[in-house]
């Protein structure tokens, strides 16, 4: 039975990051920034968005570290269902690039096969 109260304290606490983050993502269109979605804007070039895409990447792996790290100290305010969040946006923000430069590089090696 306890463990049955734990997994519903943290599905409770991943309901409200959940909230909190699309609260967030909604306060910053009533500020009038502009969300892109799945396209660079105006002048932007591609190798802008990677190296964006790289950095945002290497952000989360080290909020991700961090949060670990504090998880296993036993500091407090660091929660394990904080680090386990952040650890899997690191992932899939590492996969999402990862398969991003896996496309370019099998376009490039298309685009170098063709015949002339």
């Amino acid at each position: 039975m306890t463990d049955r109260l734990d997994i519903q304290n943290v599905l409770s606490q991943m309901r409200d990051m959940k909230a909190q983050s699309q609260a967030m993502d909604l306060s910053r269109i009533d500020h009038g920034e502009s969300l892109r979605v799945g396209g660079a804007q105006n002048g932007q070039s591609f190798s802008d968005l990677m190296v964006n895409a790289l950095d945002t990447v290497n952000e989360l792996g080290m909020e991700s570290g961090r949060l670990a790290t504090a998880v296993v100290k036993g500091e407090e305010g660091a929660t394990l269902t904080q680090a386990m969040i952040a650890s899997q946006k690191a992932s899939i923000a590492f996969q999402a690039v990862t398969e991003a430069r896996n496309k370019l590089v099998g376009a490039y090696e298309k685009i170098m096969n063709m015949p002339i």
